[in-house]
């Protein structure tokens, strides 16, 4: 019994020994790796982004979409030679699953349908667990901070995707968590949008084949948006932001018609001129102008772009903007005053109201809203794909 007592206590021993030298190994190699980290990409706005940069998130997203086009039941049905059983990726999968063993906290404080489904099917067609965490799912803005719900998600979790009140609270996100974050909206920016908004007019067959657009071979479709003059008629507002601090850098023209006491945000206003100065381009970079008078904006515009007059957390002074925005509903007698371009185009990131659009321009030929609608899901799996899967823009 002896001898079998002190047999186990050598074994005993044994093990104590082998499992502090493995969790010294252990705490070594966490060492070096606190030490030799990798700082996490983030997307806060457009202005973070170069054109280069911008043009390989679209051309990455358009082929994910072709990709589905080509191959997804919903396309391809009945059509034996575009079977959705051909995948390239391992385990038959159509798209590359960066994602996979991955999960990604969707982090709302606003309710969503496109924010919300885009990012759900994009992160699941990565191989990747959506967390969808809203206002009332847990702890924050009640007993816990957004300091520590950002420490504690991001150490659990492998990436980020905010939808937030304050542009601030999606900075200290980005400043505070161990993951990349994306901004999928904050007051002042929505990168997200204008990515599928750009995606959107290269598709367009009369956008992107516009006389005097000079495609570029390394910008891909986005070089064919070259000289082309997009109309904002409405608030200034997030959307309009990451219109400011992209369109110019990539050659379009960008004229906007905003109600009086609707004045420019002078911080974005002030990114817009940083990142032209600081941006060498082979090509002519796209000019800016702001009026109160729809018409004038609408002058010669390729595309009439509009928003809510009254955003979420605006609704106690809806009858105010109401009055404040009368004459800028988007309508074909308004074009037509103002002179833009017979084949003009329309484009809203939804939802929409009719005091906004009419009908007949919002259901009608022009219209490239639903489109628009369906590129957040591929311009989303892009950047998914790069900042979470591959850790790169």
């Amino acid at each position: 019994m002896a001898s079998t007592i002190r047999q186990s206590a050598g074994r005993v021993a044994a093990l104590a020994s082998s499992s502090s030298a493995s969790s010294t190994r252990a705490s070594s190699t966490l060492a070096n790796a606190k030490t030799t980290a990798r700082v996490p990409p983030q997307l806060l706005s457009l202005a973070q982004l170069s054109p280069q940069q911008i043009a390989d998130v679209l051309s990455l997203s358009t082929h994910f979409k072709q990709v589905h086009r080509q191959y997804s039941p919903k396309h391809a049905l009945g059509d034996a030679t575009t079977s959705p059983a051909v995948g390239k990726h391992e385990g038959g999968h159509l798209f590359p699953q960066s994602l996979r063993d991955r999960s990604i906290a969707l982090i709302f404080s606003k309710r969503s349908t496109r924010t919300r489904v885009s990012s759900e099917t994009a992160v699941a067609a990565l191989g990747g667990h959506n967390l969808f965490l809203g206002s009332s799912d847990i702890q924050l803005g009640v007993n816990e901070s957004l300091y520590d719900t950002s420490k504690i998600v991001s150490s659990m979790c492998d990436g980020i995707i905010a939808r937030v009140n304050g542009h601030d609270e999606v900075e200290l996100l980005a400043k505070t968590a161990d993951v990349p974050v994306i901004n999928a909206l904050s007051d002042r920016y929505h990168p997200m949008q204008i990515l599928a908004d750009l995606q959107t007019m290269t598709e367009d067959a009369v956008l992107s084949t516009k006389t005097g657009a000079a495609a570029s071979t390394a910008m891909g479709p986005v070089g064919a948006l070259q000289g082309l003059k997009v109309a904002w008629v409405g608030d200034s507002n997030n959307i309009l932001a990451d219109m400011l601090v992209s369109y110019p850098r990539l050659g379009i023209d960008l004229a906007v018609a905003a109600p009086k006491g609707y004045e420019r945000d002078e911080i974005v206003w002030g990114e817009m001129e940083d990142g032209l100065r600081s941006t060498s381009t082979p090509w002519r970079k796209g000019s800016v102008s702001w009026t109160t008078d729809p018409k004038e904006a609408l002058k010669d515009a390729d595309v009439v772009v509009t928003d809510t007059w009254i955003s979420m957390g605006e609704e106690s002074s809806k009858e105010q903007r109401l009055r404040d925005f009368a004459g800028f509903q988007v309508t074909e007698a308004l074009a037509k005053a103002g002179g833009a371009k017979p084949d003009w185009r329309f484009m809203h990131c939804l939802p929409r109201k009719a005091n906004e659009v009419d009908d007949e321009v919002f259901y009608g030929p022009r219209s490239i809203v639903f489109p628009e609608g369906e590129n957040r899901r591929w311009t989303t799996q892009a950047l998914a794909d790069m900042i979470f899967g591959r850790w790169k823009l």
